[in-house]
């Protein structure tokens, strides 16, 4: 087996490894870079590796730094098979498609409002490129080992990051691969812990947390005091969210305040996400995925009112009264929740509430840096409003959670790789590694390879 990292080192987006094994090549993720613009630029340049040559895709999850750069893969000519679980599909069918979407809106917006530098400003890939791309998913069930090309077989096991989320193990008959995907926690309220993994030859492991520890108050309380503060001043919360994983959470969290009286029953919560909403109504489909009774997904999706329509997210602006807004994206890279930063940043009223981690080079990572303004559509918009964090609302499992993971290996990998970090967190968690286990580690960098013996 040979194994070459095409992303997410020294950063935590554009996940991609190409593992090969005698003739067999397979892509294990295939994601969008987010962040820096130095990264952003590798989605336009050619993926270096001849199409041709990929047999198939695995995917551990749905985010798009794992799957977005799927449209674009199949629109240059790759026409293999796309492995991945049951959920997974059914959330690519909303993300990708979303992606296109809002890219060839973004390209629109541009043109009219000439900000842009290229002309005119092109999508990187559209909603058709996406649909073309779906035809080519092959959903598998969660435990059961399956033949990706050649020699070379698969098994997804539950990593509980979010719906759907694998760890993904290959094996050629003579060499195992683990890839580790984005880690859940194991208390999560929503998902399962991510399931126990005995052996493996090698182990690629994220490291998104790797120099932290969540903060162990209960997240729940941290988001009804910003709520509740916020509104006490007659201003709005706006939090950026993943529409995936994260907007659920937050719905939950909400449901909860509500029901214990923690935040006014009578103050308006806005879910503005037609991608957010269509995915929270994927977690009723998949019951067995994730930890819900019936009772509490309807509670889930009953505590924010819904805005599908572009017209009913403008109108929420000219609301002038406090409110909660959950508005995609996450990290404020893109989506609707601009339009609604460049009307609440500059009121110190408001409140921009992040809920997870913000890659560096981000609007989200600039604003919890304390920018005083965020260039927004060609414009800098002034940030007055409170920003604040709340960690460990995040998905992603922190340090102690990883290595309580690896304490479950019953024999120790012949090699580590860490993989999905920032320097500092990846290097962090290297050396917790090799001081608690004594395992062999490594830190790749962008387009390294490896031959596994």
């Amino acid at each position: 087996m040979h194994i070459r990292f095409l992303g997410a080192t020294g950063t935590v987006t554009g996940s991609k490894y190409l593992v090969s094994s005698g003739p067999v090549r397979i892509l294990l993720d295939c994601g969008l870079f987010q962040g820096y613009k130095e990264l952003r630029l590798r989605n336009w340049a050619p993926l270096p590796v001849h199409l041709a040559d990929i047999d198939a895709v695995v995917l551990t999850h749905a985010h798009l730094d794992h799957s977005g750069y799927l449209p674009l893969l199949v629109k240059n000519g790759f026409r293999g098979k796309i492995h991945c679980s049951e959920a997974t599909y059914d959330l690519c069918k909303i993300l990708l498609t979303d992606s296109g979407h809002l890219q060839e809106e973004e390209a629109a917006y541009a043109n009219r409002h000439g900000f842009s530098k290229h002309h005119p400003a092109l999508p990187l890939y559209t909603k058709a490129d996406a649909l073309e791309a779906l035809k080519y998913f092959s959903p598998v069930r969660f435990g059961t080992r399956f033949k990706v090309s050649g020699d070379v077989h698969a098994r997804l096991e539950v990593a509980g990051h979010i719906l759907g989320a694998a760890i993904v193990a290959l094996d050629d008959g003579k060499t195992s691969i683990t890839f580790s995907g984005d880690l859940g926690r194991p208390d999560d309220p929503i998902m399962p812990a991510p399931a126990a993994i005995q052996k493996t030859d090698y182990l690629v492991v994220e490291s998104t947390y790797g120099n932290r520890r969540h903060d162990s108050t209960d997240p729940t309380e941290l988001l009804g005091q910003a709520i509740c503060e916020t509104a006490s001043r007659g201003g709005v919360t706006v939090i950026p969210s993943f529409a995936v994983g994260r907007a659920q959470e937050l719905m939950y969290y909400i449901h909860r305040l509500k029901d214990k009286g923690k935040i006014p029953a009578h103050l308006p919560v806005y879910l503005d996400s037609p991608m957010a909403i269509n995915a929270t109504e994927i977690y009723h489909r998949h019951r067995r995925d994730h930890r819900l009774d019936d009772e509490e997904c309807r509670a889930m999706c009953n505590a924010a009112k819904l805005v599908r329509t572009a017209d009913e997210s403008i109108a929420l602006n000219r609301q002038h009264m406090p409110m909660v807004i959950i508005a995609a994206n996450g990290m404020a890279t893109g989506g609707r929740v601009l339009h609604h930063l460049k009307l609440y940043a500059p009121d110190r009223r408001n409140t921009i509430l992040f809920a997870g981690f913000q890659a560096g080079g981000t609007r989200g990572a600039s604003m919890i840096a304390g920018a005083e303004a965020v260039k927004i559509h060609g414009e800098y918009i002034p940030v007055r409003a409170q920003v604040r964090q709340i960690g460990n609302l995040s998905a992603h499992a922190d340090a102690d959670e990883i290595l309580g993971w690896l304490s479950g290996f019953a024999a120790p990998p012949k090699r580590v790789f860490i993989i999905h970090g920032e320097p500092d967190a990846a290097n962090a968690l290297r050396e917790r590694i090799e001081q608690r286990f004594g395992w062999a580690c490594s830190v790749p960098a962008y387009l390294d390879e490896v031959t596994l013996s």
